[in-house]
């Protein structure tokens, strides 16, 4: 079970009802928080959010609508004893920027590991259970998407234990895909585990005009998170210039990627209700959703 809520939804300048781009992943009693723009602490606080569950933050980019933030937020976890190390990915060439955010909070109890990530070639990585694989984007400067994706095991076929007379002692552990002897017998996990079965997956995509690369990583998503910067088609133009994109094209990426469902955000300030321009997207993929600030779901396996 995989919690996911939307921290902030806005682009380039906080609204009073919609905050700076972030996202909260919650997974096994920790958390991962993309991005964290101005105000996604105050977000969390009303959407009663645990800011120390957070063990890693993965950047998109370091334009400061993503990552101002930052340093109030790592303060405020300092403050709530936080001891652990906490873990920031981001992009190649962030290291600097970062660190100069970091200079502001003065000392933090807790350590805070930085690592960069290709900005050309996606990389696969863990973290707190979670595989995730990074998207290479196209924007002005080095960015990153993320998929997340958590990966089930087969389900375990009691009747079929039942009838090669396996203990239910070892039935754990087979089902945790070890082999075990019985009374001479080895029996392998394939004898009583059905069908692999398909990951929960959800991918974040921002700042970026779409690659074809976006809808391979993004494909058969859960949940496919992406930037709807502007609304109308009329504002193609002005999208392809500022490297973002409009609701039709994010829609058309989780058409052809076959993703579930697809929630829109990063709108820009100019956009008072993106609502209004749901159209676009919906005449090209049905089921979409405009995000708003603190709009959660949860993510349960078959």
């Amino acid at each position: 079970m995989i919690n996911v809520t939307l921290i902030g939804t806005g682009g380039m300048i906080p609204l009073p009802e919609r905050f700076l781009a972030s996202c909260l992943i919650e997974y096994n009693g920790k958390s991962i928080l993309i991005d964290c723009g101005e105000g996604t602490q105050i977000s969390l606080h009303k959407g009663r959010l645990s800011m120390n569950k957070i063990d890693t933050i993965l950047i998109t980019h370091c334009h400061a609508d993503h990552v101002a933030g930052l340093p109030g937020l790592l303060l405020t976890i300092g403050n709530q004893g936080r001891t652990e190390p906490l873990y920031i990915i981001a992009p190649r060439g962030s290291t600097k920027y970062i660190n100069s955010l970091l200079i502001v909070c003065g000392f933090l109890p807790y350590e805070v590991s930085i690592a960069e990530l290709h900005d050309t070639k996606p990389q696969v990585f863990e973290q707190v259970g979670l595989k995730i694989t990074s998207i290479p984007l196209k924007h002005h400067i080095n960015c990153l998407g993320y998929s997340l994706e958590l990966s089930l095991k087969p389900h375990f076929q009691p009747d079929i234990a039942k009838k090669l007379n396996i203990p239910v002692k070892f039935w754990k552990s087979l089902h945790n895909g070890n082999s075990v002897e019985v009374d001479d017998n080895i029996y392998t996990p394939d004898m009583v585990l059905g069908e692999p079965r398909k990951p929960i997956k959800i991918s974040y995509v921002t700042d970026t005009r779409p690659v074809k690369h976006i809808k391979d990583i993004v494909m058969e998503s859960d949940l496919f998170i992406c930037e709807g910067m502007y609304g109308e088609d009329e504002q193609l133009d002005n999208a392809k210039e500022k490297m973002h994109m409009i609701f039709s094209e994010a829609a058309t990426i989780a058409k052809d990627a076959h993703v579930k469902e697809l929630w829109l955000t990063h709108f820009s300030p100019s956009m008072n209700r993106p609502e209004d321009f749901i159209g676009y997207a919906k005449n090209i993929f049905p089921n979409v959703k405009i995000g708003r600030d603190l709009m959660g779901t949860t993510l349960k396996s078959n």
